[in-house]
């Protein structure tokens, strides 16, 4: 039997820090002289309120840990519940709820798919708002993806839960002073990223706004032309490269480096395989972008490596709509939805190091054909790989591909083009955010969905985020048994 206590208790104290969060875009309306303070403000209390209710119900006179099927649950529900009062604020836009949960989950899980529309002229305070979401939901990811799937053995993460228990390898003894550690970092590259933006153009509004969704690897921005707003300068397309890529970055790697260990960071497979990655795709699409338009290279060089790295860490930022660039174009950044930044980072997607993992399981697979008796153990980082995770990473990448393709067949039922369809459900599993298409696609937006595709791609966002498993096990009738 499950106890709901320390659930209703976590989720309550949450929701209070999340209504007292409400104040700061309330403070910027008050003093830009927006109306709409007071709508963040009543959403504050309403929140905060309710939070209460919900601490007070769950209290426990001796405090308990959370079990296993506990830790499953309360997962789950704090990405529902959370973004289900985070959505209150946007109601003052006259919007409706479905339109404002999209918009608040969008953030929360750091997708950057938005349903509005008019984003210049919006208030500050919104802006702020949708920024916060995204910074907030960004930490709460990697928190998560460090501590918690680990523990639940989610898609093959017991691998780094693993190496987090080894004595030689262990950054940090306790999970606090590990969520300290990595909220000090987080905090300290979105300044850095700030410092930068403002340094290269930006006003120090937009650059707060777009350093938080560019650490959290969200994509939101204050402009309906997203990066291409400053699309002609090579110094903002060059930083937001970097900081993308530090926010894709296991942030286990800064702590290491920061504790003593600084060559962790080239020595880990995934780190590796990430920016080779994107080294060479990058420099094959400015090559075809030099070839096929009236770019120069090093202008396409800067544009193919935003862009790249936006999509392949998930952001979801654009500089230029590269669905213009050629059928080539259009390929490969459909392919490059599924990859994603790595484990412990705020990047979604199926994360670089599952494929380090299905490459190490296909060349054992070719080996054995040649060498019927020849026993080779799989590594990772010159660790041998435990038995039960090479079953758990492809179990992961067929639900995947799988849930995927079910999310398109939804929305292909509901009236949507195939390209459409496909590349929504795709950048909704994958936290990537702009799809593909003259409706969805880096110059398009979500708004033009009917509601009931907007609800299947919020489910999708939520179920990506969570990787898939700690969602789904909830619907086995097995998990509510004893």
């Amino acid at each position: 039997m499950i106890h709901y206590q320390p659930i209703l208790s976590i989720t309550g104290f949450l929701l209070v820090a999340l209504g007292f969060v409400m104040a700061l875009p309330a403070l910027v309306d008050l003093s830009a002289g927006n109306p709409d303070w007071m709508v963040f403000a009543l959403s504050g209390i309403i929140t905060s309120l309710c939070g209460a209710v919900f601490a007070i119900a769950g209290r426990e006179e001796e405090p308990v840990g959370l079990n296993v099927k506990q830790a499953f649950v309360l997962t789950t529900i704090l990405w529902f519940v959370l973004p289900g009062f985070a959505a209150l604020p946007f109601l003052g836009l006259e919007v409706g709820y479905a339109d404002a949960f999209f918009e608040t989950v969008s953030g929360m899980t750091t997708t950057g798919s938005t349903v509005l529309v008019g984003l210049d002229q919006l208030p500050p305070g919104i802006h702020l708002w949708r920024s916060l979401l995204q910074w907030i939901g960004g930490v709460g990811i990697i928190v998560m993806a460090i501590i918690m799937l680990p523990f639940l053995k989610v898609g093959g993460m017991q691998l780094f839960h693993a190496e987090s228990s080894d004595r030689s390898e262990k950054v940090l003894a306790k999970s606090f002073d590990l969520a300290a550690w990595i909220g000090g970092i987080y905090m300290g590259l979105t300044a850095l990223c700030a410092l930068a933006y403002a340094a290269g153009g930006m006003t120090l509004f937009d650059a707060i706004c777009h350093a938080m969704t560019t650490l959290s690897t969200g994509g939101f921005s204050t402009h309906d032309a997203s990066f291409g707003f400053w699309g002609d300068n090579p110094t903002l397309l060059w930083t937001g490269s970097i900081f993308m890529l530090a926010g894709a970055m296991p942030f286990v790697i800064y702590i290491g480096a920061l504790r003593g260990r600084p060559m962790g960071i080239v020595r880990d497979p995934q780190v590796r395989a990430l920016v080779g990655l994107l080294g060479i795709v990058s420099f094959v699409l400015a090559v075809q972008i030099t070839l096929t338009s009236s770019f120069t290279f090093n202008e396409a060089l800067r544009h193919s490596v935003f862009n790249v790295v936006s999509v392949v860490t998930t952001t979801g930022y654009a500089s230029l709509d590269y669905t213009l660039l050629g059928t080539f174009s259009v390929g490969l950044f459909f392919v490059l939805m599924y990859v994603g930044g790595c484990t412990g980072s705020t990047a979604g997607g199926i994360k670089i190091y599952r494929f380090v993992i299905l490459w190490e399981i296909i060349r054992r697979q070719i080996r054995r054909l040649a060498h019927p008796s020849r026993v080779e153990p799989l590594r990772y980082a010159g660790r041998r790989i435990p038995e039960d995770v090479p079953p758990s990473v492809l179990a992961f990448l067929t639900l995947y591909v799988g849930t995927t393709v079910i999310i398109t067949m939804i929305l292909a039922a509901l009236g949507l083009d195939f390209v459409t369809a496909i590349s929504a459900a795709v950048t909704a599993v994958g936290n990537v955010g702009p799809g593909l298409g003259e409706i969805v696609g880096p110059a398009g937006n979500f708004s033009t969905l009917p509601d009931g595709a907007k609800i299947a791609l919020t489910f999708a966002m939520v179920l990506g985020r969570l990787e898939l498993f700690t969602v789904l096990v909830l619907l086995d009738p097995a998990f509510w048994r004893w």
